[in-house]
């Protein structure tokens, strides 16, 4: 399966005030890991200023624009990258919208909905964690994502780093390790192992359970149900 991960950056929040895409970020997954294959460019957004607002966030000025290409020079090449894949967008119907815009300007007909599928982290997120922040500094402290790195939102750094969360998210993309000050009984700290180097086409280990293991497992959920009053919802495992 190929997925691209993906992120822009704009210079400003509205598609409808003819807002421009300036910086295009993806990062290629095929069966749940990094390629390498990424996808990265900085855009000129022609007669379009950026709004002071988005540059506090990107830091990304006109100047270091001036000399970079224009969208319709890239749109072809990205169309061609991103079609036939499974997009992962951290609130998808922004970037969506942008470069379905900037597309229509290239004179490339249809929309990214027609050649791809699309996952929302956003909505992913809250359906996980309800009640709590979604955005993307928040779940890379919850999933142990080091972002300390991120000085301003950039689109191939954001990409990567949601890579990170939406794998930890979706379970069973990475080795989780546990370091060895958790055997000795003090805080527990975990890792996502970058399986960059892995060959793509090796199968991911699959840990199951010792049977000590899951009798250990049993006679926690035998204790849950007792105190519930009989209403665990995995009771069925107890039998």
């Amino acid at each position: 399966m190929r997925q691209i991960v993906l992120d822009t950056e704009t210079t400003g929040l509205e598609v409808s005030l003819g807002h421009r895409v300036i910086e295009i970020g993806c990062v290629e997954l095929r069966n749940r890991r990094p390629t390498g294959e990424n996808f990265h460019h900085y855009v000129h957004p022609e007669d379009k200023d950026i709004d002071p607002g988005a540059e506090a966030v990107h830091g990304i000025s006109m100047r270091f624009l001036a000399d970079k290409p224009k969208f319709r020079e890239l749109a072809q090449q990205l169309w061609d990258y991103l079609a036939g894949s499974e997009l992962i967008i951290h609130n998808a119907s922004f970037d969506i919208g942008f470069l379905d815009e900037e597309f229509r300007r290239a004179g490339i007909g249809g929309r990214l909905l027609d050649v791809c599928t699309v996952i929302d982290t956003v909505t992913m997120a809250r359906r996980l964690h309800p009640g709590q922040k979604v955005n993307l500094d928040a779940l890379c402290r919850r999933y142990a994502v080091d972002a300390s790195h991120r000085e301003h939102h950039g689109a191939l750094l954001d990409a990567g780093l949601l890579a990170d969360v939406y794998l930890a998210m979706t379970g069973g993309q990475s080795a989780l390790m546990l370091d060895d000050s958790s055997r000795a009984g003090s805080a527990r700290r975990s890792r996502f192992v970058d399986l960059l180097a892995a060959p793509v086409d090796v199968p991911l280990l699959v840990v199951i359970a010792t049977d000590d293991e899951v009798a250990a497992h049993q006679d926690r959920l035998k204790i849950i149900d007792k105190k519930s009053g009989g209403k665990l919802i995995w009771s069925e495992e107890l039998h």
